[in-house]
Protein backbone atom coordinates (compact mmCIF):
# COMPACT_ATOMS: atom_id res chain seq x y z
CA UNK A 1 0.00 0.00 0.00
CA UNK A 2 2.58 2.54 -1.08
CA UNK A 3 -0.26 4.84 -2.07
CA UNK A 4 -1.13 5.53 1.57
CA UNK A 5 2.44 5.45 2.87
CA UNK A 6 2.99 9.16 2.22
CA UNK A 7 1.70 11.91 4.52
CA UNK A 8 0.76 14.16 1.58
CA UNK A 9 -1.36 11.40 0.04
CA UNK A 10 -2.97 10.72 3.41
CA UNK A 11 -3.83 14.42 3.67
CA UNK A 12 -5.32 14.31 0.20
CA UNK A 13 -7.44 11.28 1.12
CA UNK A 14 -8.64 12.98 4.30
CA UNK A 15 -9.59 16.12 2.36
CA UNK A 16 -11.50 14.10 -0.22
CA UNK A 17 -13.25 12.24 2.59
CA UNK A 18 -14.29 15.52 4.25
CA UNK A 19 -15.45 17.25 1.06
CA UNK A 20 -16.69 14.27 -0.91
CA UNK A 21 -14.90 15.50 -4.02
CA UNK A 22 -11.96 17.81 -4.76
CA UNK A 23 -10.23 19.27 -7.79
CA UNK A 24 -6.48 19.55 -8.27
CA UNK A 25 -6.53 23.21 -7.16
CA UNK A 26 -8.04 22.14 -3.82
CA UNK A 27 -5.17 19.69 -3.36
CA UNK A 28 -2.60 22.38 -4.10
CA UNK A 29 -4.16 24.65 -1.48
CA UNK A 30 -4.23 21.87 1.08
CA UNK A 31 -0.69 20.62 0.62
CA UNK A 32 1.13 23.72 -0.60
CA UNK A 33 2.82 21.55 -3.23
CA UNK A 34 3.35 22.50 -6.86
CA UNK A 35 0.77 21.48 -9.46
CA UNK A 36 3.03 18.79 -11.00
CA UNK A 37 3.72 17.28 -7.56
CA UNK A 38 0.00 17.27 -6.70
CA UNK A 39 -0.74 15.60 -10.03
CA UNK A 40 1.87 12.94 -9.26
CA UNK A 41 0.31 12.14 -5.87
CA UNK A 42 -3.20 12.06 -7.32
CA UNK A 43 -2.01 9.82 -10.17
CA UNK A 44 -0.64 7.32 -7.64
CA UNK A 45 -3.92 7.36 -5.70
CA UNK A 46 -5.89 6.82 -8.92
CA UNK A 47 -3.57 4.00 -10.04
CA UNK A 48 -4.05 2.32 -6.67
CA UNK A 49 -7.81 2.56 -7.33
CA UNK A 50 -8.39 4.31 -4.00
CA UNK A 51 -9.48 7.48 -5.82
CA UNK A 52 -11.69 7.87 -8.87
CA UNK A 53 -11.47 10.74 -11.35
CA UNK A 54 -14.18 12.39 -13.39
CA UNK A 55 -13.56 15.07 -15.97
CA UNK A 56 -15.81 18.09 -16.43
CA UNK A 57 -14.57 20.43 -19.13
CA UNK A 58 -10.94 21.17 -18.37
CA UNK A 59 -11.28 20.26 -14.69
CA UNK A 60 -10.67 16.92 -13.04
CA UNK A 61 -12.56 16.01 -9.89
CA UNK A 62 -11.47 13.30 -7.49
CA UNK A 63 -13.55 11.20 -5.11
CA UNK A 64 -12.87 8.17 -2.93
CA UNK A 65 -13.50 4.77 -4.44
CA UNK A 66 -15.65 3.60 -1.54
CA UNK A 67 -15.82 -0.03 -2.67
CA UNK A 68 -12.05 -0.36 -2.62
CA UNK A 69 -11.82 1.40 0.75
CA UNK A 70 -14.25 -1.18 2.14
CA UNK A 71 -11.99 -3.94 0.85
CA UNK A 72 -8.91 -2.34 2.42
CA UNK A 73 -10.77 -1.84 5.69
CA UNK A 74 -11.89 -5.47 5.74
CA UNK A 75 -8.33 -6.57 5.15
CA UNK A 76 -6.99 -4.56 8.10
CA UNK A 77 -9.82 -5.66 10.41
CA UNK A 78 -8.36 -9.17 10.46
CA UNK A 79 -5.39 -7.77 12.42
CA UNK A 80 -7.54 -6.02 15.00
CA UNK A 81 -7.40 -8.79 17.61
CA UNK A 82 -3.76 -9.77 17.08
Amino acid sequence: MNAIADRCRLSILQEISRKGEVCCGDVQGLTGLSQPTCSHHIKLLCESKLVECRKEGRNHYFALNKNNFKKVSSFFEQFHDT
